[in-house]
């Protein structure tokens, strides 16, 4: 099988959207000529649609969008052929193009006065093979950030989770909307992106956070509600920065409690992983 070619452009979205248009259009043409192939991918556009009950405002929207789909699903079909030990789909996703769901979800915070890696001591011998949090109970269910670039508040809360629940043995769903009402300050911004570092910096700093349960997740930024702010549920006393790339602290920080890790997830593989051991290549934060 051929390897698709999918172009990543860093112009306008705009214009990338306009291009995408005309080339989806270009596909059908040379379909019709060809055979039925449009027709079965029109058939599992429209199963996808219904899977995710979505609807657009116009045709020129749907067209648009069905070529995007194309175009994806090329690549999921090719990824999943090569037997890499992990799979992909075509998720909520596959209608987006790669920059649009960078723009949405992903928002950790990389720029040159980003946090400095603290000193500190960590004995790596003696350390397990593997550790499984989840085997522990220190590890909430699965969330979903939905459409807000706010995966540092819930990285920062599922460590501080994972922590209360070696700590006092009590699992405990924190409020991640907490963190994008109330953290002020100025490197994190809510749904605009952060980083864990200064949301630990909040918690400290605020004696604490609340649960989920008394402030849930809205998925967009809101104004602080001071009330529930001041019922907290955990708290901790500080926290350490390991440096990009030394593996060997990690594994001695993981062997202790659940960890923030920020990668880039703005690949493909990543908008439309599914299962499996993940092992594409991505780049650095």
């Amino acid at each position: 099988m051929k390897t698709p070619t999918i172009t990543t452009s860093y112009h306008r979205g705009v214009v990338l959207m306009c291009i995408l248009f005309v080339s989806s259009h270009a596909y059908l043409e040379n379909d019709q000529q060809t055979g039925n192939v449009t027709e079965s991918m029109e058939k599992r556009y429209k199963d996808w649609l219904k899977r995710y009950g979505r609807r657009y405002s116009s045709t020129d929207e749907w067209n648009l969008r069905f070529g995007i789909y194309q175009s994806n699903v090329q690549f999921i079909d090719f990824t999943n052929s090569q037997n890499r030990g992990y799979s992909v789909i075509d998720n909520q996703f596959a209608d987006m193009t790669n920059l649009e769901f960078q723009s949405i979800y992903l928002g950790y915070m990389n720029h040159g006065d980003s946090p400095k890696p603290q000193n500190s001591t960590f004995n790596s011998s003696g350390l397990p093979l593997s550790v499984d949090w989840r085997k522990h109970k220190a590890v909430t269910p699965i969330k979903d950030q939905g459409s807000c670039g706010s995966c540092w508040a819930f990285s920062a809360v599922a460590a501080v989770e994972g922590l209360t629940k070696i700590k006092t043995g009590k699992l405990i769903s924190l409020s991640e909307q907490e963190l994008l009402d109330c953290d002020s300050s100025a490197d994190n911004q809510g749904c605009r992106g952060g980083y864990m570092e200064k949301a630990y910096e909040f918690i400290i700093k605020n004696h604490g956070i609340t649960t989920e349960k008394l402030y849930p997740y809205q998925a967009k930024e809101g104004n602080c509600n001071t009330t529930k702010e001041k019922l907290k549920a955990a708290k901790i006393t500080g926290y350490v920065t390991i440096p990009a790339s030394d593996e060997k602290r990690l594994q001695a920080a993981v062997a202790k409690q659940p960890v923030s890790v920020a990668i880039d997830a703005g690949g493909y593989d990543f908008q439309f992983y599914s299962s499996g051991v993940f092992a594409a290549i991505v780049g650095k934060i």
